[in-house]
C-alpha cells in the first residue's frame, strides 16, 4: 500500500473519533445537568456558597 492510500483511509477514522468524543461529551453534560438540577446539586451548591461566605466572614 502506498502512503497516499493509507492517508485516504484514515479520514473515516478521524470522523469516527470526533463522533465518539462528541457523544461522550454530550453524555457527560447530560449527567452533570441531572446531578446539578436535582436535590444533590442543590445541596452541593448551597454548601459551597455557604462555605465561601464563611471564608469571607459574612
Amino acid at each position: 500500500m502506498t502512503e497516499a492510500h493509507l492517508q485516504k483511509n484514515e479520514k473515516g477514522i478521524t470522523t469516527a473519533e470526533y463522533a465518539v468524543g462528541t457523544a461522550a461529551g454530550a453524555g457527560l453534560a447530560g449527567l452533570l445537568y441531572k446531578l446539578l438540577t436535582g436535590g444533590f446539586g442543590n445541596d452541593l451548591l448551597n454548601r459551597l456558597f455557604q462555605h465561601v461566605l464563611s471564608l469571607l466572614g459574612i
